[in-house]
């Protein structure tokens, strides 16, 4: 009679369900932990995140001359320079520019993150673009205005994924600025990398690697 209770129906589906939940639960607390370990172990927080962007932002239209540190390297095409600004817990931040025809662009780029497993690197990615999206953005006499962006889904099987960020709703100085946010991957570990540049930039630097 015990045997004949302990393969019933209903305490077999108990028992699945049981299994079930836990598998759940499992799963849900180590994200909970691999959140906390980046969120406190990394020195990202929100507001240093976008106090950074802020200051990267506000010294676009100069060419990022005021946040331009000790030059890197320099070709005839394009120049390297350390950022002065860096989000906290970065790998590291550099400022370019392209010397084309008689104007030349500049792109600010960091690489916030590093790291080997790709479930972590995602994890990251999904916090740095929650902390970006919608964030206000005031520039000296130009009107307050909102960064708007499109998320993209990061897979596996891909070796970049980039959400792009707008202004909305900006003045005539901030129409051509763009903000994006990549997960790549890169030999043995997968990047977060940071970029705010405008459409020149992106198109001499187009023209250079072809």
């Amino acid at each position: 009679m015990y045997k004949k209770a302990r393969n019933s129906p209903i305490l077999l589906l108990f028992r699945g369900y049981y299994f079930y939940a836990m598998a759940r639960y499992q799963k849900v607390l180590i994200l909970f932990l691999l959140t906390v370990h980046l969120t406190y172990g990394q020195g990202v927080f929100t507001n240093e995140t976008t106090t950074a962007l802020q200051k990267v932002i506000q010294d676009y239209p100069n060419g990022f001359r005021n946040i331009r540190g000790a030059l890197i390297t320099s070709y005839p095409e394009t120049s390297d320079y350390h950022s002065i600004v860096e989000i906290p817990g970065a790998v590291n931040a550099v400022i370019s520019q392209y010397h084309a025809g008689n104007r030349d662009s500049y792109s600010w780029k960091s690489t916030v993150y590093n790291v080997e497993e790709f479930e972590e690197a995602v994890i990251k990615y999904n916090e740095l673009f929650s902390q970006i999206r919608n964030t206000i953005i005031k520039v000296h006499d130009e009107k307050p205005f909102i960064l708007t962006g499109k998320y993209e889904t990061p897979a596996s099987s891909r070796k970049n994924t980039t959400s792009v960020f707008h202004p909305f709703s900006a003045g005539t100085l901030m129409q051509q600025l763009k903000i994006e946010l990549s997960l790549q991957y890169a030999v043995t570990e997968w990047k977060i990398v940071l970029s705010v540049y405008d459409n020149d930039a992106t198109r001499i630097e187009e023209l250079m690697v072809r």
